[in-house]
């Protein structure tokens, strides 16, 4: 059975930063991918970054430059460094982790579909 917890969500001033941790427990794959979600109200679920066990990202074009995203393979932990944070950042962070095949590339849509979710961590930014 795989698990999937968040924790680091806080209350920071616009311009603060945050690091958001992502375990993942109970894999036996040695190709995955993991990636971070946000979601507020007025908004649909968006990606924000990915990573594969190759430690290849992808980021959305939102927070490029700001947030990244690394792994501990140690701990199996997933983190998102979120730096210089707007008030349009804010949201429930939600990590979500998915085995693949070599030829799965990990996209959005491919976490999406499938795989395993947290319960998400809440970041709120004041302006």
């Amino acid at each position: 059975q795989v698990h999937v917890m968040e924790s680091g969500g806080d209350s920071v001033q616009a311009g603060g930063s945050l690091r958001l941790s992502c375990v993942a427990s109970g894999y036996t794959s040695s190709r995955y991918c993991m990636g971070w979600f946000r979601q507020d109200a007025s908004k649909a679920r968006e990606g924000v970054a990915m990573i594969d066990e190759n430690s290849v990202t992808f980021y959305a074009d939102s927070v490029k430059g700001r947030f990244s995203i690394s792994k501990d393979n140690a701990k199996n932990i997933v983190y998102l460094q979120m730096n210089n944070l707007e008030p349009e950042d804010a949201g429930t962070y939600s990590c979500a982790a998915r085995t693949r095949l070599s030829w799965t590339p990990c996209e959005f849509g491919f976490l999406r579909g499938g795989g395993y979710w947290g319960q998400g961590t809440q970041v709120t930014v004041s302006s």
